[in-house]
């Protein structure tokens, strides 16, 4: 069968100059970031085989790019790009005022609940595709750490490559101090650390789910009460590490699950909260974000300011949230 026959294109051989963006980048998560529709392991097997080539010589796959190398693309058999889904005004105006803050650096988002980091699994448009389509395609933006698509706050995205490898360097050696607002079921006056391996699952349905397993990844999460009554309580959640629904699952794991979470919660109680508080979503909020400044190790510090509808059912239940990180 020909490639015209197969539906594929073969596209033309591409020469890219590097600069400061990518300076210091992988190889292989450069042709990851360029070929975003081309599978990994077909990159990997274009670099084995010499296609690729910086500066016109062969190059390992953990090569480190320089500014000004050239890099040479091969030619490759490809599917035609589908159209991009028409823009989402709506979402757009959402995001692009929900920006808290921004630098020749980081950009900080107020990420609303409800919506993805980025696209994938059913999801053209998430945040990170959202910014790029506000910046334009020159832009380089770059997620420096996830939030479940329910829960809100700070998002920290990275408008240099310099500023995502050294925040990163950040995350990897526990120098950024993350801070949470929880809304959880039952009385908890304690602060407590929780330590449990998590290990990913996955469902007959294709759900992910994340379980406490004694093979599964180490994580850590302090919890300190802020407010309890004899049906719910207020924490403040610092989570050592940065695992997939760490405190959801660290929370539901010592008995107090957090109101309005469908997946790892108490069906009875977010039913409650409901018809208490008006709470129709993870009470769950990313309230900052703290870690060393580059040049001068200062600590930079950044607030994502509780969300109106959280906000209204911490009221009506007579509770405050103190932002003392």
């Amino acid at each position: 069968m020909s490639r015209e026959q197969s539906g594929l294109i073969r596209s033309a051989v591409q020469l890219v100059e590097i600069d400061s963006h990518h300076e210091g980048q992988r190889i292989d998560n450069f042709l990851h970031y360029c070929l975003k529709d081309i599978p990994k392991t077909r990159i990997y097997r274009i670099l084995r085989k010499g296609e690729v080539r910086v500066n016109k010589g062969r190059i390992r796959q953990g090569y480190r790019l320089q500014k000004g190398d050239i890099v040479r693309i091969p030619p490759l058999s490809r599917r035609p790009l589908q159209a991009p889904p028409p823009r989402n005004e709506k979402l757009l105006q959402r995001i692009a005022s929900r920006i808290l803050q921004e630098d020749k650096r980081v950009l900080v988002l107020n990420k609303p609940s409800g919506i993805a980091v980025h696209g994938g699994s059913g999801i053209s448009l998430g945040v990170i595709e959202a910014l790029r389509t506000l910046r334009g395609e020159g832009a380089y933006l770059e997620l420096v750490h996830r939030l479940d698509r329910e829960t809100s706050g700070c998002l920290v995205i990275a408008k240099r490559r310099s500023a995502l490898r050294y925040l990163h360097e950040c995350l990897r050696e526990q120098r950024v101090r993350k801070c949470y607002f929880a809304l959880v079921k039952g009385r908890w006056t304690e602060r407590k650390a929780v330590t449990g391996a998590l290990q990913k699952y996955g469902t007959r349905s294709g759900e992910r789910v994340v379980r406490m397993a004694p093979d599964g990844k180490p994580a850590t999460t302090h919890f300190e009460p802020l407010a309890s009554t004899a049906d719910y309580s207020l924490m403040r959640v610092k989570p050592l590490t940065g695992r997939t629904h760490q405190i959801r699952v660290h929370a539901a794991e010592s008995g107090h699950p957090i109101a309005g979470d469908s997946k790892y919660g108490d069906a009875e109680f977010n039913r409650e909260m409901r018809a208490r508080g008006s709470l129709n979503r993870l009470f769950l909020h990313a309230a900052s974000l703290a870690y060393p400044a580059a040049e001068d190790g200062k600590t930079i510090l950044l607030k994502a300011p509780l969300d109106e509808e959280l906000g209204n059912v911490l009221k009506k239940l007579g509770l405050s949230a103190s932002y003392d990180s």
